[in-house]
């Protein structure tokens, strides 16, 4: 039988055990609610097919980009700004993957989904960025063009993404009605849209951000504008001191920009502005000859690996962590972005990026890199907010690559090296001091030649053969292009010669 004294000790022990309970726990509540709203939300806007030149603050006189512009003037404009490939899809890959799409052999377009290869896709061993920040708790939209993926388990929805309003293929039609055999699907399936495409996207940002009030977000806005048809958009009228294909490619553009200016209004409504960060580049070069974009002051276009063909717009803001107004010069990639919203978003204690530098891991002699080696490699995008406020030196990469069949580029500091054997082979140029790539110095600088091309030659090691090519386009993996237009400027056709597929 206990003594009084006994009894005492376990009232009091209990009750100070009751008292502690639902307090500790409401601070383990506060605790966690806290962690979950500290988290930045993060938009990726994705422009289509548009020219390095074709936004105010790189250039463009003729058509207003004023809420494009004001995500350099709130943060940082990259002046090297690179899309991993001159055409679409394998750029949206390397963005979803966080690596070179030759690490699984992402490496062509799909063309429409009637030519596409069976096994054309992001495979699933491969993790998307929506895959990795659901896991930790977002809530992941994606409004616009995939292109990554048509067959079933390989459709944004099932790649992470909880909420999908867009089309699954490379182009199609702005205007309501039309491309009935390329359907806007929701979630996968198709619904009637009413308006010009990019107003309609913009609407469906707009209600995922009012929808995703209560988490973190990510917002994957990829619009499909500028990328041909060349349709009229409602803004052509406003465009009075241009014509012709120039004045439509502006209304393109216009609606492009308030469309991005619409989100950020959002944004700043429901006072979440402060904690996003927010991303916006190009998927590859503007196709001059087709829309009238421009990528001035770079040589070629769309589908060339000269720099007009994989240099991009390419800005950043984050509100109180980025200082605003910045230039950053030294050599980035789309694929940065993903490993940059990582480390925002805390998730890179287990997937460490590439770090400045750092080679690739070389394979044995004969073997050859699979799709299941990928997921256990280190991502070949670097977090660049260390870069972009001053806490880390140096370059994010000291050399970058670029493959499409027969042609390839490399980038090792200001040299370049472009090799495209229907225009003679491999090129070498100095882009500090020849930033449009007429200056070749292969012949005086033979060591330096060597030099890039041993580079690449050890990055393949690392990469896999393509797994497909369209089957619309066989000649593609030769190098060769098939769509280009009649020109009788032999010049032109010699700058053709130098593309690879599109859409």
């Amino acid at each position: 039988m206990k003594s009084n004294e006994e009894e005492s000790i376990v009232r009091t022990t209990l009750s100070a055990v009751l008292i502690f309970l639902p307090t500790h726990f409401f601070a383990l509540s506060l605790f966690g609610f806290a962690t979950a709203a500290d988290k930045p939300n993060i938009i990726i806007f994705l422009a289509d097919d548009l020219g390095y030149a074709d936004i105010g603050v790189n250039g463009c006189k003729d058509i207003p980009t004023p809420n494009i512009d004001s995500i350099a003037n709130s943060g940082v404009r990259f002046t090297d700004g690179y899309a991993t490939h001159p055409v679409c899809s394998p750029s949206r890959a390397a963005l979803m993957s966080g690596m070179y799409q030759h690490r699984f052999g992402f490496e062509h377009n799909s063309g429409p989904e009637r030519f596409a290869d069976s096994e054309f896709g992001l495979p699933r061993e491969i993790p998307t960025l929506a895959e990795k920040l659901k896991n930790a708790g977002y809530a992941t939209g994606m409004i616009g063009k995939w292109h990554i993926g048509f067959n079933e388990g390989l459709r944004p929805h099932e790649r992470g993404f909880d909420y999908h309003f867009g089309f699954l293929s490379g182009a199609r039609s702005y205007l309501p009605g039309k491309s009935d055999n390329d359907p806007i699907v929701r979630n996968g399936e198709p619904v009637q849209t009413t308006k010009y495409l990019t107003d309609e996207f913009a609407d469906e940002a707009v209600g995922f951000l009012d929808r995703s009030k209560d988490k973190p977000f990510l917002l994957y806005f990829a619009f499909n504008a500028v990328h041909a048809p060349m349709d009229s958009s409602p803004y052509e009228d406003r465009l009075t001191n241009l014509a012709g294909k120039r004045r439509t490619f502006a209304g393109m553009l216009t609606g492009l920009d308030l469309a991005v200016g619409r989100v950020m209004e959002k944004m700043r409504e429901l006072n979440r502005e402060e904690n996003t960060l927010v991303m916006f580049y190009s998927d590859n070069g503007g196709p001059t000859p087709t829309t009238t974009s421009r990528n001035d002051p770079l040589r070629g276009f769309k589908a060339q690996m000269f720099e007009g063909g994989i240099r991009v717009p390419f800005l950043m803001q984050w509100k109180g962590r980025i200082p605003a107004g910045q230039t950053y010069r030294e050599p980035v990639m789309g694929f940065d972005c993903h490993a940059t919203a990582l480390a925002a978003a805390g998730l890179l204690e287990a997937e460490r990026p590439k770090q400045p530098g750092e080679a690739s891991a070389v394979k044995p002699e004969g073997s050859r890199t699979t799709a299941a080696d990928t997921t256990r490699k280190p991502l070949d995008g670097v977090d660049l907010i260390p870069f972009v406020t001053g806490k880390a030196m140096g370059r994010p990469h000291e050399s970058l690559f670029w493959r499409a069949g027969m042609n390839h580029a490399v980038r090792i500091g200001d040299w370049k090296l472009t090799h495209i054997p229907q225009q003679g082979g491999s090129m070498l140029f100095n882009l500090r001091d020849d930033i449009g790539e007429q200056r070749n110095l292969a012949a005086s600088h033979p060591d330096k030649l060597r030099e890039l091309q041993a580079a690449f030659t050890e990055w393949e090691k690392g990469t896999q053969k393509a797994k497909w090519v369209r089957q619309d386009q066989r000649s593609a993996s030769e190098g060769s292009e098939t769509k280009t237009q009649a020109n009788p400027n032999r010049s032109r056709r010699r700058e053709n010669a130098g593309r690879i597929e599109e859409s």
